[in-house]
């Protein structure tokens, strides 16, 4: 692995995910308790005994580039380790970052410094566990100037994805960017094959293809939509089939591009099975650890007219957090989060330095980082109620709440 230079794209606005990526790029989102999106991916690179890496910024990155110094500065520099963060360096004109590809061509100098003998491209902001080290195995095996991960998905989501069909050798014999009619896997008309953004490139190769889209008029200047296409009628370009290092089969791999997903992803995590496990020791998820005591659970008082306790079932509850004689059910709490006496938190994902007021009632809500809320507020319960409040509440009926919606006036209003 000391001849594979690893890029990670981490510099997508995330809109879909508003209001949580307002003020941070989507790798920074936090997610599961003690993460940030990022770290699955950079935790999948370390595990995989890649260390070399690039992480390629842009939107609203200051949060991600706070977090990648604290919890990413451990490889040694020395042994040609490191975990380096690149903004747009405007090194071939004034402008930022217009695809995929000029990400990475606008970067090339700093590739170049490394002298990679291949390139493993990737996408910061996917939740899954994957050894890539198998995948670029099979790349060097087969001889292959492109190798990229897939995995099948269901026919109607395949405009979502780059879709591509495949020889029996697993030679792509056709791609195509996010099409309106994905074509179905031969004997299987409900699913199609879906690219994961995950691309091994021999280094010249990446170089020379990179080059030429640069200079091409009517080029996007993206991987999907203008080079893989090209590519794949004239190279060697594989797929590789994504298998899940828990399970060894292509089950666990989610885009948290949306609101729901995001919500629908965290949960699963407080199932008594997930899917996917934080817990497996020999695949350790990293990522910063501030220097906070222990979760606390207080009160159990029983002989009030109003009986209190402090409990949490089914949930995760990260250190610092106090649940102070209020319920927590079927939650995800952040570090540094307090719920006070009465409160009623149920399927909900509270961010760090949360506070829920006493008698609050919390359902089926994302609360972003420091926001307050005040003693018997409602949220979640009457969601006409909660947009006129101007928070965001989705086709499903999750509401998000944001940092800066924090006014007491407006929470409390009828």
């Amino acid at each position: 692995m000391k001849d594979v230079v690893t890029l990670i794209l981490a510099g997508g606005k995330g809109d879909r995910l508003q209001p949580l990526t307002r003020d941070r790029a989507k790798p920074a989102v936090p997610f599961g308790g003690s993460y940030r999106i990022v770290d699955f991916t950079l935790s999948n690179c370390i595990n995989s005994g890649l260390r070399r890496i690039l992480v390629l910024t842009q939107y609203k990155a200051a949060s991600l580039d706070r977090h990648i110094n604290l919890a990413w500065r451990f490889l040694c520099r020395e042994l040609d380790e490191f975990v380096d963060i690149l903004p747009p360096q405007q090194r071939l004109g004034e402008q930022w970052y217009s695809g995929t590809a000029n990400a990475v061509y606008q970067n090339i100098y700093s590739i170049e410094k490394s002298q990679p003998k291949l390139v493993l491209i990737l996408s910061g902001d996917h939740i899954y566990k994957m050894d890539y080290s198998e995948m670029i195995r099979d790349h060097i095996d087969s001889n292959a100037d492109l190798t990229i991960g897939c995995l099948p998905v269901e026919l109607k989501q395949g405009s979502q994805f780059g879709v591509m069909q495949v020889d029996s050798n697993r030679r792509i014999v056709n791609f195509r960017e996010k099409p309106d009619d994905p074509d179905p896997i031969p004997g299987d008309p409900s699913r199609c094959l879906a690219s994961m953004g995950i691309y091994v490139f021999s280094a010249k190769f990446l170089f020379d293809q990179l080059c030429c889209d640069a200079t091409a008029t009517h080029s996007s200047h993206d991987f999907g939509k203008n080079i893989i296409p090209e590519v794949v009628k004239t190279h060697r370009v594989r797929a590789f089939p994504f298998r899940d290092r828990n399970t060894g089969d292509a089950e666990y791999w989610r885009d948290v591009g949306t609101l729901e997903a995001y919500f629908e992803s965290n949960m699963d995590l407080i199932s008594v099975r997930p899917q996917f496990n934080l817990y497996d020791q020999s695949w350790p998820i990293r990522t910063f650890h501030p220097s906070l005591p222990p979760p606390k659970f207080v009160f159990a008082d029983f002989q009030e007219t109003k009986p209190r306790a402090g409990i949490a079932v089914d949930s995760l509850v990260g250190q610092g957090s106090i649940i102070s004689g209020g319920r927590v059910e079927r939650s995800i709490l952040a570090p540094n989060v307090r719920v006070n006496s009465w409160a009623d938190v149920q399927d909900s994902i509270l961010l760090s330095d949360v506070q829920i007021g006493r008698h609050a009632r919390i359902r089926r809500t994302i609360i972003d980082k420091g926001v307050h809320i005040p003693e018997g507020t409602e949220v979640g319960y009457d969601l006409e109620a909660d947009r006129q409040r101007g928070f965001t509440v989705t086709e499903s009926g999750i509401v998000v709440i944001a940092k800066s919606d924090t006014n007491a006036e407006l929470l409390n209003q009828d």
